[in-house]
């Protein structure tokens, strides 16, 4: 189905979670015995056409968008991408699969307990849970209507964060669209990120592992960790089928329920038929609940500016998750369930590739209107993990600027000793904005030496002939342009700033040294780059 000519999405291909309406295209849930004909393409899918993208079709779910594992539906279970013997997450499974797979460019899912994430962190992708109501639902066959999201899955950040430009609007046929203004400049440099004082993996040791390291890189990245009290966020989580609020998922589909119950599969018909078993006042009083959870977890934000998550604890495979369908699909939205419910965004992205080969991602998680936030800071950490496009084996394209986000003028300078991420002189860049971008090296042309009598330590790296040098890894930094000149103030001769040119062929401003500061300065060359010259001095 081709979209506009022209228009921000021209030339890019998307799939719609068949929850949504899409004119010519029957809309099942997963079920077909509900099966019905939309007359009209919902809103998100209209907007998308409107901005260029074509639609290329409609992919599984667990039915009726009732589960995170994506193996309860009559089509059958939808593989993980890069194990099929694992679950691939849901309840947006085949939205995952195929942008995993390289088979769109982006997808649309859909977002009450964890469904637009789960499936990105358990296939290498990123999955953008915006704010509720920022995306129009009409259109969308309700999960709790009250929670739905409508999600994006895409490869990056950056393509996620212009699909959801074109989305977003507040649309009145959608009783809970709203207006937002979201906020538009980044987090700070410096920021302070919550990690939950109380942490479950089910026993995946990989997965603890792998949070660990997921910790230590947003710390490289500029952040403080900051522990946060988790019950209350674990007991709002409960409340989504643990109390009156699950009569709302019976709400969605009532009418059809009472009338075929027997044509939807287990265990989703018996969690939808809970719904039956509570009355009006049971529902308010689970909503005070909530509402009182929600104050005392909303004071986390006094003390953070995002919250960091595993997007899963841990992956299953297809036969225990069948085995055990309950109980395994709770532990899966254990970092997920709180989300919608207290009204924050959230974003999953791409962490690790863990020993077995199956994908580790985290979630970001912000306050309501934080979109653009989570955006910037979530592009930043998927290209600092250095890992693959889904499972297609490509590279990550370059960063692209995150739509609605203020724009100021910046400096990109490379370090390359002791102003790296986590060195003595780091501070200099951190105290004035500068965030990193990204690793690179040097192109072949440069010899590095370890300068004697600087404290802290030092090294200096001087440009030699073509091929007489070799490659020195560094770190680009970005700060805003007005404190760059307070930054260069600070360098001591020999030190300067010049221009170095980069193994992809590019040029960034950065240290150099002047040449007669090498004499009887140690040659480093061969190291490769002053971390390892600072491990082998340690060794």
């Amino acid at each position: 189905m081709a979209g506009a000519s022209g228009g921000p999405l021209a030339g890019l291909r998307f799939a719609a979670k068949d929850n949504i309406d899409v004119l010519g295209l029957p809309l099942t849930a997963a079920c077909p015995a509900f099966s019905r004909q939309p007359t009209a393409h919902a809103t998100v899918v209209q907007k998308l056409l409107d901005a260029g993208a074509s639609l290329v079709g409609k992919t599984n779910l667990d039915q009726f968008a009732c589960g995170l594992n994506g193996t309860r539906s009559p089509y059958g279970a939808v593989p993980n991408a890069f194990n099929p013997l694992y679950v691939s997450g849901g309840s947006s499974s085949g939205s995952a699969y195929v942008v995993a797979t390289g088979q769109v460019d982006f997808a649309l899912g859909t977002d009450t307990a964890g469904s637009g994430r789960v499936p990105a962190g358990l296939n290498n992708i990123v999955g953008l849970k915006p704010s509720k109501g920022l995306i129009s639902a009409y259109g969308v066959l309700p999960a709790a209507q009250s929670a739905d999201c409508v999600s994006i899955f895409a490869g990056t950040v950056g393509l996620a964060a212009q699909v959801l430009q074109a989305a977003l609007g507040h649309d009145a046929k959608d009783p809970y669209s709203r207006a937002l203004a979201l906020r538009s400049t980044p987090f700070p440099a410096q920021f302070r990120f919550g990690v939950p004082d109380a942490l479950t993996f089910d026993g995946d040791a990989q997965a603890e592992t792998a949070f660990a390291q997921a910790v230590a890189r947003l710390t490289a990245l500029g952040g403080t960790a900051v522990p946060i009290h988790y019950q209350p966020l674990a007991d709002a989580a409960a409340l989504l089928y643990e109390s009156a609020l699950v009569a709302e998922r019976y709400a969605a589909i009532r009418s059809f329920f009472d009338a075929q119950e027997d044509q939807v599969v287990e265990p989703v018909r018996s969690i939808i038929a809970k719904g039956r078993n509570f009355n009006a006042a049971d529902v308010f009083e689970a909503q005070t609940q909530l509402r009182a959870l929600g104050q005392q977890a909303d004071a986390m934000w006094d003390r953070i500016d995002v919250l960091l998550v595993p997007t899963a604890p841990t992956h299953y495979t297809i036969a225990a998750m069948q085995a055990d369908p309950v109980a395994l699909n709770r532990n899966l939205g254990a970092y997920t369930n709180f989300v919608n419910l207290l009204d924050y965004a959230a974003l999953s992205v791409p962490s690790s590739l863990r020993d077995d080969g199956l994908p580790f991602g985290i979630t970001l998680i912000g306050p309501c209107a934080s979109d653009w936030q989570l955006a910037e800071l979530g592009q930043r950490y998927h290209h600092a993990t250095g890992l693959p496009l889904g499972a297609t084996g490509l590279p990550l394209p370059a960063p692209q600027p995150i739509a609605g986000l203020r724009a100021e003028p910046t400096v990109r300078v490379a370090v390359v000793g002791a102003h790296l991420s986590g060195m003595p002189l780091n501070s200099q860049l951190t105290e004035r904005g500068a965030r990193l971008i990204t690793n690179a090296e040097t192109a072949p042309h440069y010899r590095f030496y370890a300068l004697p009598g600087t404290t802290p330590p030092k090294p200096g790296l001087v440009r030699v002939a073509d091929g007489a040098g070799g490659r020195i890894a560094l770190e680009i930094w970005e700060m805003p342009a007005a404190h760059y000149g307070s930054f260069v103030a600070l360098i001591p001769a020999p030190l300067g700033i010049g221009t170095l040119q980069l193994a992809d062929g590019s040029s960034v401003q950065g240290f150099v040294c002047e040449a007669v500061a090498t004499q009887g300065a140690t040659d480093i060359t061969h190291l490769g780059g002053w971390r390892n010259y600072m491990a082998a001095l340690k060794a």
